[in-house]
């Protein structure tokens, strides 16, 4: 399994205005070789190196490394369009925004990540410094900082390649770390998770946790970027740069400590974890539109995520299950009503008269089909 793990470059001012200058210089060659691969409709990397890699040395002063890592990454950021258009992510055949995207070539900002490998990056663990590649030279002893959990994770784990990353005045790495897969254990049933809005997850257990307070941080946030935005004023957009990813940042925090007690839960329990296959529910739902912001902004994806790369580590099996009707249904007697639902919160079964709150029972429900789903792909 590989996980990230982002520590923070303390770099001197003479260190930081050198890795300044190297961002600037391989993103200004990365968006050179994006119109030239856009130009000769040339997008794999061995092709794109016979017409790119010399001018790349000659005109940018690039190593030969980060030559040919420009060069992957402006294929890698082509396969991913590529893979959007043919998802039909980036508008409808025909649609404006898809002619723009197939008609206009990749662009990379000024200060865009830039993967090193060992070659152009090492890292000494015992005194806190890594030795980093720049255009001025290579810059030694620059430090970083970073918990005992990620120095221990990076000393025993770290592989692969690490993301300079500049973000709002700092500097950072982001390198990957490849953990052996733990094996997953046999669940003893399953652990239903009903993710919502005003309840961001509800397990099978009966235990809510409440939206309440991240939905109010969003409301707030919300009309706070709308009133700035309103004014256009140096000081208002001053206020937005340094609020920016703030709401962002709560949220992932939240949903962090969410899927680590669902996880906890369940290892307690001996059970696995059954989560809703919510994949294009945001074309599949109709709202009016003052819902639709309340819908665009929530992060179950995230949340999934998380608790599906925690299971992983913690050897809890994860199945994902079919949503359809599982507010609907009764967990008791399986009868699927609309009638069910009288409001928003209460499930109350016009068959058996069953009754629960409505988040339980879907959660209920969803993990009686994370059982059944197990035992099918088990069956063998």
């Amino acid at each position: 399994m590989k996980l990230v793990v982002q520590v923070r470059l303390l770099p001197t001012p003479e260190q930081a205005a050198a890795l300044e200058a190297t961002l600037r210089a391989v993103n200004d060659a990365a968006t050179w070789v994006a119109a030239l691969a856009h130009h000769r409709r040339v997008f794999r990397n061995y092709d794109l190196r016979k017409h790119a890699y010399r001018q790349i040395k000659d005109n940018y002063g690039l190593a030969a490394q980060a030559a040919q890592h420009v060069i992957k990454k402006v294929t890698d950021a082509y396969a991913t369009l590529h893979a959007n258009l043919r998802n039909g992510n980036v508008g409808r055949p025909g649609s404006a925004r898809r002619e723009r995207a197939l008609a206009t070539p990749i662009v990379f900002r000024p200060g865009a990540a830039q993967p090193f490998d060992d070659r152009c990056l090492s890292w000494r663990m015992d005194a806190r410094t890594v030795s980093i590649w720049t255009t001025r030279g290579r810059m030694k002893s620059v430090a970083f900082t970073a918990s005992a959990d990620q120095l221990t994770t990076l000393a025993a784990y770290r592989k692969g390649e690490s993301d300079l990353v500049y973000r709002d005045g700092r500097w950072f790495l982001i390198a990957t770390c490849d953990i052996p897969d733990r094996p997953v254990a046999a669940p003893d049933g399953f652990l239903g998770v009903d993710l919502g809005i005003a309840n961001l997850a509800t397990t099978s257990g009966g235990v809510r946790h409440s939206g309440k307070g991240l939905n109010a941080v969003r409301h707030r946030h919300r009309e706070l970027r709308r009133r700035l935005q309103a004014k256009q004023t140096t000081s208002a957009k001053r206020l937005l740069k340094k609020r920016r990813r703030k709401e962002a940042r709560f949220a992932a925090n939240i949903n962090h400590t969410i899927a680590k007690r669902i996880v906890t839960e369940a290892t307690r329990t001996g059970q696995g974890v059954a989560l809703e296959d919510l994949q294009g529910i945001r074309d599949r739902v109709r709202l009016r539109k003052p819902q639709r912001v309340t819908l665009h902004s929530w992060s179950f994806h995230q949340l999934g995520r998380f608790i599906a790369y925690k299971a992983a580590r913690a050897g809890v099996a994860v199945v994902y299950v079919d949503p359809a009707y599982t507010s609907r249904g009764c967990s008791a007697c399986g009868h699927v009503d609309k009638k069910n639902r009288p409001d928003r919160e209460t499930f109350l079964c016009t068959s058996c008269g069953f009754a629960e709150h409505a988040d339980v029972n879907a959660a209920r429900n969803i993990a009686a089909r994370g059982v059944t789903s197990w035992a099918a792909s088990h069956a063998a």
